[in-house]
């Protein structure tokens, strides 16, 4: 399964020690993933993806959020660097499940 998107990149954090940067995936998105997906997920109900940002491809997972009733996509600094985005911008996001 393969979906392309939009969204804001945002910076999460709730711990001090460090900060993340994600981005949350359309509920519409999240709906299609959760039926494709039908309780094939790892831990923390990960899911294993590989993504697209620009010319940037990698491989990650994603994670649901309860509260937003989505998934978020973990977006790394080299990602952003590379990609010369930051906290604030609107991304084109490729994402592909796979292992599934």
């Amino acid at each position: 399964m393969e979906v392309d998107f939009e969204a804001e990149l945002y910076v999460w954090d709730a711990r001090k020690a460090d900060t993340w940067t994600f981005v949350a995936l359309p509920p519409e998105v999240a709906d299609e993933i959760d039926e494709v997906a039908a309780g094939r997920s790892g831990g923390f109900g990960s899911l294993r993806v590989e993504v697209t940002v620009g010319r940037t491809v990698w491989r990650t997972s994603i994670f649901p959020d309860k509260g937003a009733a989505t998934f978020v996509l973990p977006v790394k600094r080299a990602v952003r660097r590379a990609e010369g985005v930051e906290a604030g911008d609107r991304v084109a996001v490729t994402l592909r499940l796979v292992d599934l």
